[in-house]
């Protein structure tokens, strides 16, 4: 069978096995759509979370970005799994046993105030939108590639697909469908790391194989070859890193804390029995993660490795499918400056960011020729890093079934994370913006009515940021991560674990740091983008890692604020005893 209908078999399966679930896991109730009814076993739980959590941005970006960034890149493993630590330790089961649907829910009770509530809503709102333009831009990449349509339709088709299980489902749809997904997206990645590892190494465990003797009678290990190849060409070694301590310790604490605080993963342990169980979920979820994150950095190194023997030097004229194919979607493009008629892979960005093909516009060797190539340097290729992972089985020549399941599993990634996000936004609107704050008479079918208006509208603009992305969703890193960690972590461990935060000093600490995050981020990102070198930096810490520093301003913010006021009511005290105390966890207190 062809690698393309293979293709259209495998996406087409998982599809229907999505919509179908939707279907049959329908919510009838508020508590069915918000929480799935509150009964998910721990470890279905913790494979919907891992689901939930591993997006576009961890199944496609992750191992480009190890590829191309080598030793710096450890910071993504280090912080997006260490957040799961933190969550287990100090949030998932007091949030579970306070029992209630939202962040900020926990957030508007416990610091007894609608404005704390409108602030929380604000940020989940913010960081929800931001996280989810990447993920539908996602879907439309990995539909344009391989079911050969416009990214536009790609997106466009990606929207029914969330909208039926997503709208119709809630969370009780998303949980089962997501725990399909996993197992999609998991076996997807796993399957041509294996068959890689293999090939290069002898060796079919990636995470081994990563340590192994290349399998080319050299006798050198993987990364000693990938350091010697890159410094032959000009590149610093793979195993170096650039980053300062300050600033790796701050990048990954940021994406710790804003993994921790990230509201539709901390929406997921809403949905098991007990608040023991939350941290059981927590686990498995963790486990779950591990099995993608410790065969990541495998995958890029590989990746590397096979990308530079296939393109440095070889003929364009006898470039390989798989070339062309990426070149025909614009995210992979070759100048030929020197007209020697082969492709030089060295240091340095051939064009000015992403490259725009001249219609019909040939060079004298034959490429596709673009618009504003850079000839500041000898380099030739560009490549974006996204496709990597959906590249890597092509490039390494592996059977068609597989590059159909890597495909299949992108989606899954995509869309199980978009499905997540968009559920955290609609019950944002209809519970804590209509039920608890403006309209709080309307009915338990009236509220479920504007759950589902609220996520039909919010893919509806998500789809249009997947297909018009403004200059941010490049930078969904740095903001999501840094806006949740400056904001909504400090105020829900606070929340937790201090009888004398009051509301006066949980959303002065909330608007301070997510205001300066904000502003820091948007300077260097946005409105200042030449001005983004270490030099400029305070304390030498990067836009990634800043949200540390936003979350640090937060707690001093807040702590000064409510020393300085009235502490909270009696009955606010008794509730945050009876969340810490772990005696009646069995039966949580629904208020």
């Amino acid at each position: 069978m062809e690698t393309q209908t293979l293709i259209y078999l495998f996406v087409g399966l998982s599809f229907a096995l999505y919509i179908a679930i939707a279907i049959w896991s329908r919510a009838g109730s508020t508590s069915e759509f918000y929480v799935a009814g509150g009964g998910v076993n721990p470890v279905v739980n913790g494979m919907a979370t891992a689901a939930d959590w591993m997006s576009a941005a961890s199944f496609l970006s992750m191992a480009g970005l190890i590829a191309f960034l080598g030793y710096d890149a450890s910071v993504y493993l280090m912080g997006w799994t260490g957040g799961y630590v933190l969550l287990a330790l100090l949030l998932a089961p007091y949030l579970r046993k306070f029992g209630e649907f939202t962040v900020p829910d926990f957030i508007g009770t416990r610091y007894y105030s609608k404005a704390a509530r409108v602030v929380a809503v604000v940020c989940l709102i913010f960081i929800s939108f931001t996280y989810i333009a990447g993920q539908m831009r996602g879907v439309g990449i990995v539909f344009s590639r391989f079911l050969d349509v416009p990214i536009l339709w790609g997106v466009v088709i990606g929207m029914g697909i969330v909208f039926i299980y997503a709208v119709l489902g809630g969370m009780k749809g998303i949980t089962y469908t997501q725990v399909a997904q996993y197992c999609v997206l998991i076996f997807a990645y796993m399957v041509p790391a294996f068959f890689i590892s293999f090939m290069l190494t002898g060796n079919p465990v990636p995470a081994l194989g990563l340590g192994s003797e290349v399998s080319d009678g050299s006798g050198m290990y993987v990364l000693q070859k990938l350091d010697m190849v890159l410094t032959d060409l000009g590149f610093a070694a793979y195993t170096d890193g650039s980053k300062s301590m300050i600033d790796v310790f701050c990048i990954t604490m940021a994406l710790m804390v804003g993994t921790a605080g990230l509201p539709h993963v901390i929406v997921r342990f809403f949905t098991v029995p007990k608040a023991s169980d939350a941290r059981k979920s927590a686990f498995w979820a963790l486990v779950f993660i591990a099995l993608l994150y410790t065969t990541a950095g495998p995958v890029g190194a590989f990746a590397r490795l096979n990308f530079i023997d296939t393109v440095n030097e070889q003929e364009y004229a006898q470039a390989p499918e798989w070339f062309t194919n990426w070149e025909a979607n614009d995210l992979i493009a070759w100048r030929d400056k020197n007209f020697d008629g082969r492709m030089q892979y060295r240091p340095g960005d051939p064009f000015e960011g992403a490259p725009v093909f001249v219609e019909g516009e040939t060079g004298l060797s034959g490429e596709r020729l673009t618009e504003n190539p850079t000839t500041a340097n000898d380099n030739e290729v560009y490549v974006d890093r996204d496709i990597m992972v959906l590249a890597n089985p092509e490039i390494a020549q592996l059977p068609g079934w597989v590059i159909a399941l890597v495909a299949a599993g992108g989606l899954a990634a995509a869309l199980s994370t978009a499905a997540g996000l968009l559920l955290v936004i609609s019950s944002s609107v209809s519970h804590d913006l209509l039920k608890q704050t403006f309209r709080p008479k309307i009915t338990e079918k009236g509220e479920l009515r504007a759950a589902r208006i609220a996520a039909t509208a919010a893919i509806v603009v998500a789809g249009y940021l997947g297909v018009y992305p403004p200059g941010w969703v490049a930078q969904v890193v740095a903001f999501a991560f840094g806006l949740a960690a400056a904001s909504l972590f400090p105020a829900i461990v606070m929340g937790i674990f201090s009888m004398r935060m009051n509301r006066e000093g949980a959303i002065a600490g909330m608007v301070s740091g997510l205001g300066f995050t904000f502003l820091y981020i948007a300077y260097f990102k946005l409105w200042e983008p030449a001005a983004n070198v270490e030099a400029n930096w305070l304390l030498g810490i990067s836009p990634e890692g800043i949200g540390v520093v936003g979350m640090v301003l937060n707690f001093a913010v807040a702590i000064t604020v409510a020393a300085l006021t009235k502490a909270p009511p009696a009955d606010i005290r008794k509730l945050v005893d009876n969340i810490r105390v772990p005696r009646g966890a069995e039966t949580p207190h629904m208020h």
